[in-house]
């Protein structure tokens, strides 16, 4: 019977999920720069041979983090939803409440995993703005283009797509941090609300 080691090397893909399940989960709960590749390797029980044949630097594996996993959350949590909502104020309103619920069970904030990765990387290096940003503009675009559909279907006359789209991020964005300084999620729900209630606001 193939013991467990021999199971993880004749499984190169599912070693490098787990490597990737690692890395993220550590540089959102410590960060990039506080994330050694020997901490990956013993939190994914590969060896250095094994991590560096599928990211051969900490920089490739931060890039294919950003790209596999938070581009991910950000379609999971936003861009799934959105397409599939009944306009797009019911949509937003049910991301903050549906992100705000899952915080709440969960009993922690640790943040958007993208603003937690913009806010340490962005400056860094040119590769990890560029690749971080995309993922904005794909997350705004999403909210745009649900603007123009209800354009098209009879609502939404009076905004302006692409500014609704910044100032939905825009809160969400300082939600989340203002969330993750207090640890407190009910901060998501206090914001949509204001915005949903005050004369003028994007989501009236």
């Amino acid at each position: 019977m193939p013991s467990d080691r021999q199971k993880r090397t004749n499984d190169p893909e599912g070693m490098r999920r787990r490597v990737l399940d690692k890395a993220e989960e550590s540089f959102q709960a410590r960060g990039f720069h506080a994330t050694s590749l020997g901490d990956v390797m013993a939190a994914a029980a590969v060896t250095g041979g094994a991590l560096h044949h599928h990211f051969p630097t900490k920089k490739a594996l931060a890039l294919a983090v950003i790209e596999e996993r938070v581009a991910e959350v950000v379609r999971r949590t936003w861009v799934e939803p959105l397409r599939s909502s009944a306009s797009v104020r019911a949509g937003v309103r049910q991301v903050f409440a549906t992100v705000a619920d899952r915080l709440e069970r969960q009993g922690f904030v640790r943040g958007c995993p993208l603003n937690n990765l913009a806010h340490e990387l962005s400056l860094a290096d040119p590769d990890f703005r560029i690749s971080l940003a995309s993922i904005f503009k794909e997350w705004r675009s999403a909210i745009a283009d649900k603007v123009r559909a209800d354009q098209q279907a009879g609502g939404e006359a009076d905004t302006d797509p692409e500014r609704f789209a910044a100032s939905v991020v825009a809160l969400y964005s300082g939600a989340m941090s203002m969330a993750k300084t207090a640890q407190d999620s009910s901060l998501l729900r206090l914001c949509a609300k204001e915005l949903d209630e005050s004369a003028g606001g994007v989501l009236n």
